[in-house]
């Protein structure tokens, strides 16, 4: 599995190390929060609002220069919005994956 990454993140700071620090502490702050409603809303089957959690943190997943992952969860995300529940393990791998990371940054 593609593992996180910075790059991404210090090309949109462009050497700015306070802005990558603001950067890096909104998405570890965020991103909890984000991963709990996600869950709770796959747990209540609310798929549409799921597909509406999915999309917000594929936008982290992205930054986090997740390419492939990305593409999981864009699809996932569409799936969702049919009630389809297909990938939901792939894309939970996937915050597994950023929550671990995110205790390293």
């Amino acid at each position: 599995m593609e593992q996180p990454n910075q790059t991404y993140i210090d090309q949109l700071s462009a050497g700015n190390k306070t802005f990558k620090e603001k950067l890096i502490a909104v998405i570890k702050e965020e991103f909890p929060d984000e991963k709990a409603v996600y869950l709770n809303n796959i747990q209540t089957k609310n798929y549409k609002e799921a597909a509406e959690n999915v999309h917000k943190i594929k936008h982290k997943i992205s930054i986090l220069g997740l390419e492939k992952s990305y593409e999981v969860a864009r699809a996932f995300e569409n799936n969702l919005k049919e009630g389809n529940t297909d990938l939901q393990e792939d894309f939970e791998n996937i915050l597994h994956v950023i929550s671990e990371y995110l205790l390293t940054m």
